[in-house]
């Protein structure tokens, strides 16, 4: 594991009745979700910034104390964290950029730190239907006044993200003055896989809760940084393209340090031979990090 440069890993859940992230407004009564056009067909996606405030907030929900955000120094400037990478593993593991006011006889300054974690939006491989739902809202109406009629677009699907963590800047580099201790670079990625274990977003879940945890995911150690499974894991008529993951395992042999296959059986129409449950591939990641951060 000494050569190791990068842990990557691509997932896919099945998602059956969701409005997973908002969009603009077409009109006053419907909320849209987000799409990509390919050709004539539009697929529903979450962006990463969702993906990665979902993240963050289920590193909070771990019982990790999260870098709150503090208003910028400088006028109309973005407003940002505390910016202590040593003290919060959300400053550490997602960056920060911030901006430091001159006092007159100084220019201003910034600092930044980027992001350990490289999270790819969280896109549809099936294409969106024109579903909606229909609702009504009687907040706010007047006795004897009419509610206020909206839609809401909805999708069914499978969703397919990839998330890159590099694992030689953990604890360390910019916004540190000395690196952290192994064992705590081992416990803040440890914490972040229990996180994209556990995923879920908390937005628009009071009317469409939806599971978007892992129920696939195909992962690997690797000595260059690389997120070698983000377009090779696709659908056919019977389930899961298994060459192409194959293939790709093939391929990158000389840059995979370890590899697994984890899967929750009874979601896909194939079951992949060597594949293990979705906990004992989480599990494996782990036992990589500790001996990664142990050397």
């Amino acid at each position: 594991m000494k050569s190791a440069k990068a842990l990557t890993l691509t997932y896919l859940t099945p998602v059956s009745f969701a409005s997973l992230n908002g969009s603009d407004k077409e009109a006053d009564n419907m909320s849209n979700i987000k799409k990509i056009s390919v050709g004539v067909e539009q697929y529903p996606y979450v962006s990463s910034q969702a993906i990665r405030r979902a993240l963050r907030n289920q590193l909070g929900v771990l019982g990790r104390e999260l870098s709150e955000g503090v208003a910028a120094s400088q006028a109309k400037g973005a407003a940002t964290t505390r910016q202590e990478p040593d003290k919060y593993i959300d400053d550490d593991l997602f960056g920060y950029m911030g901006t430091e006011s001159g006092d007159g006889n100084t220019k201003g300054g910034s600092t930044k730190r980027t992001s350990v974690v490289r999270v790819s939006p969280l896109i549809a491989l099936n294409p969106y239907q024109g579903d909606l739902d229909f609702g009504t809202n009687y907040m706010g109406v007047k006795a004897g006044g009419d509610p206020n009629i909206f839609e809401t677009e909805i999708h069914s699907g499978l969703y397919r993200g990839t998330i890159l963590i590099e694992l030689d800047r953990v604890g360390k580099g910019d916004g540190f003055k000395e690196d952290i201790d192994s064992l705590e670079k081992a416990a803040r990625v440890k914490d972040l896989l229990k996180a994209i274990k556990n995923l879920w977003a908390s937005g628009r879940q009071t009317r469409f809760l939806a599971d978007i945890a892992p129920k696939f995911v195909v992962a690997a150690m690797l000595n260059v940084k690389n997120p070698i499974f983000l377009e090779s894991v696709k659908l056919e008529e019977n389930g899961i393209n298994v060459p192409i993951i194959e293939e790709t395992l093939n391929d990158y042999e000389p840059e995979i340090i370890s590899s697994v296959i984890g899967m929750r059986k009874g979601f896909f129409v194939n079951d992949i031979a060597n594949a293990k449950s979705l906990g004992e591939a989480f599990e494996e990641m782990a036992k990589w990090i500790d001996e990664y951060y142990q050397q």
